[in-house]
């Protein structure tokens, strides 16, 4: 049996990762390196930097720019990618515009790096909803949409403005929201809820708060704080058990690492959310790593790592950093 290498801190008030956990995360793609120089390892400010200059010349995010077509599309569809029979039932695509947007904030690159800016300039000048031929950053109806369209705007300094209100005028009595709504559904879902609660946050975090925007986004936390992030209100029953299982990249799924992150970068801890946390903390393996528990099936241009079952380097990250976050406090 190999020897288990020994734990030590990266930081402050560490998790206890272990030594060769971290160099397995760290012998990545740029897009992950940067930020887990940033947010475990604590690595001066220049280091990061650098590490986070390369996203846009190597891996990941160096390939998703080169696959955009000149007319700011990818896969020449913005929800949907162009090449979709409309008359065939509905399935997930991840090739099209909006979702290679949303994995491009996830990666992180420098907004102000020349091949972000002209990108950001072609889906601004070029880009529209299929729904009613809306400018992509005017957003269209569905929550879940205009939730995760807020991120991208936020993360790359375009006017949200118009999204926040939809937003804010289709939050359900309940606190959520659900991408239903436009069709008289009342009762809100997961899925829609952390879609905009995310866009709300990061609309919040890049400076354009407002007491409105405040109080929509408590609301849609205490909606999964009051059901602890998996669980239905009434019963305590999981409607669904893949919201305990661990995915990445998320798209437009509700998971409950995703549920604790979006806390962890809102900053609050709620004695509700412990069991979340403690579920979470008892996926690690004996190496503490974490596996990739459900990929959300579909098209992609290409993947970030292996199959689905295997200890997963975002995932690893991921948990990390709302666990560190969470025993710090």
């Amino acid at each position: 049996m190999a020897r288990r290498a020994r734990s030590r801190r990266v930081g402050p008030g560490f998790y206890g990762v272990r030594v060769d956990v971290t160099a397995w995360l760290l012998d990545s793609d740029p897009a992950l390196r940067w930020q887990v120089l940033r947010d475990l390892v604590d690595a001066p400010a220049e280091q990061v930097a650098a590490e986070r200059a390369l996203v846009v010349t190597q891996g990941w995010g160096a390939q998703l720019l080169a696959e955009q077509a000149p007319d700011g599309r990818w896969d020449g569809g913005t929800y949907r990618p162009g090449w979709v029979d409309e008359q065939r039932p509905f399935f997930d695509a991840w090739t099209s515009t909006h979702f290679v947007l949303q994995q491009l904030v996830d990666l992180g690159p420098d907004p102000a790096a020349p091949q972000v800016v002209r990108a950001i300039e072609r889906v601004r000048a070029h880009v529209r909803w299929e729904h009613a031929g809306e400018p992509y950053f005017d957003g269209e109806v569905e929550p879940c949409v205009n939730g995760i369209a807020l991120q991208v705007a936020a993360a790359f300094g375009q006017d949200g403005a118009a999204m926040v209100r939809t937003l804010l005028d289709g939050e359900l009595d309940d606190g959520g929201w659900n991408c239903w709504a436009p069709d008289d559904a009342t009762v809100s879902s997961f899925h829609s809820t952390i879609c905009a609660l995310e866009g709300l946050l990061a609309w919040q975090r890049a400076g354009h708060g407002s007491p409105a925007l405040a109080r929509a986004l408590a609301a849609g936390q205490e909606y999964l704080l009051a059901r602890g992030l998996y669980r239905r209100r009434s019963d305590g029953s999981v409607p669904d058990p893949r919201m305990t299982m661990l995915s990445y990249p998320v798209r437009w799924f509700h998971d409950v690492l995703r549920g604790l992150d979006h806390f962890r970068l809102a900053d609050r801890r709620d004695p509700r959310l412990a069991e979340a946390v403690e579920l979470l903390r008892s996926k690690a393996d004996q190496d503490g790593r974490w596996a990739l528990e459900n990929v959300h099936e579909g098209p992609v241009l290409f993947r970030l790592g292996p199959v689905e079952g295997g200890p997963d380097r975002w995932v690893t990250f991921r948990a990390l950093r709302v666990l560190r976050w969470w025993d710090a406090g």
